[in-house]
């Protein structure tokens, strides 16, 4: 059994401002309100725009030069067959993102997204690339079923790799994508530990496993829960059963909130990175919109957990940040009728007592 290695304050994180600002609130609800429409006629997109304004710390909320960061890595864990697809498809599929060949590619082109790929630790070396930050802490994680998948050093590197990355990001909306063969496999691993709930409940089919492949995943998974059953503080189960790439978008998350952009959640995977951020620095999960929910299984209990309703339902299960940009036009949308928007007294309409606030 592994031993939690960690001690207090070996990571420090930056504190995140607190969301919470009661006269903001009643004057985004005000402007809201006083729109040319019924009282709550716009629904869901009524509250994206409080929850942006109240981000932004302001009454009129732009989104400026939004940026997604795919993370990549590879896991030693996938030697056991936990996943449907060899490891060497994550270095693939990195060569395809950078060809512009891949979903998120098209989406954010179709978008106007800045988009980069980040090497957290994939098992091969790349060329230099205008899109590829190379990050990497080493060539995959080890194999969580012997040891632990990263030490206590690695960890907290790509903790803070993704808070350095961060820094240099233009713009105050970011996505976290991520793509590596078995992180379903981490991401479900940690969704069972931090969330202190049966793995079953936690353990989907990833890349497209059979019933057989399925049953095999779980009682590998299994496994890998006794055999480090002492890591149960957030940084320690980080290190013994995650991923490079998803410790690295934890650090890509606490270090947005911190400095008050947007992030705009993906699925499964992004998701557990945001669960580990939020435990690690009290206040990150308010400044996450959560763009929709995953096919994967787990999601369901995670985004109990973070008492989360995503904007959409397109029983999607892809990662690497698509399902965010999907979304990414609704906060376009709620900023902009939020901004443009004629208000009754702006358009000389008489407003019946039901329609507007007091």
């Amino acid at each position: 059994m592994t031993q939690d290695p960690f001690v207090p304050d070996a990571l420090i994180v930056p504190v995140i401002p607190p969301l919470a600002n009661a006269e903001l609130g009643r004057q985004l609800r005000q402007v809201i309100d006083h729109k040319t429409k019924p009282l709550g006629a716009l629904g869901r997109l009524e509250t994206l725009a409080l929850q942006l304004g109240l981000i932004q710390g302001c009454v009129h909320p732009v989104i400026n030069q939004p940026q997604i960061r795919v993370f990549a890595a590879d896991h030693g864990l996938t030697r056991h067959g936990t996943s449907a697809y060899p490891s060497d498809v994550t270095a693939q599929m990195v060569h395809n993102f950078l060809r512009g060949g891949a979903a998120i590619n098209v989406f954010a082109r179709q978008h106007g997204l800045g988009l980069q790929v980040v090497d957290a630790g994939v098992d091969a070396e790349f060329d230099y690339h205008p899109a590829l930050l190379n990050c990497k802490v080493r060539r995959g994680s080890r194999d969580a079923l012997t040891e632990p998948a990263m030490t206590e050093a690695e960890c907290r590197e790509a903790i803070e790799q993704g808070m350095a990355l961060v820094e240099q990001l233009p713009g105050n909306l970011l996505i976290v994508g991520e793509m590596g063969i078995g992180n379903t496999s981490a991401a479900s691993l940690l969704l069972s530990r931090l969330g202190q709930l049966p793995l079953a409940d936690c353990v989907g089919r990833g890349t497209g496993l059979d019933d057989e492949g399925l049953r095999h995943k779980q009682r590998i998974l299994a496994q890998v829960l006794q055999r480090h059953d002492a890591a149960t503080t957030p940084l320690a189960a980080l290190a013994a059963l995650g991923g490079l790439e998803i410790a690295m978008m934890v650090g890509a998350l606490i270090k947005a909130a911190s400095q008050r952009r947007i992030l705009l959640m993906d699925g499964f995977i992004a998701g557990v990175a945001l669960l580990v951020a939020e435990q690690l620095a009290p206040g990150v999960r308010q400044y996450a919109v959560f763009a929709h929910h995953s096919a994967e299984p787990g999601h369901d209990h995670l985004l109990h957990l973070l008492d989360a309703e995503p904007l959409l339902k397109l029983q999607m299960r892809l990662g690497e940040g698509s399902g965010a940009v999907l979304a990414y036009p609704l906060l376009q949308s709620a900023c902009a009728f939020l901004n443009e928007m004629a208000s009754f007294a702006d358009a000389g309409i008489s407003a019946s007592s039901g329609d507007t606030a007091p």
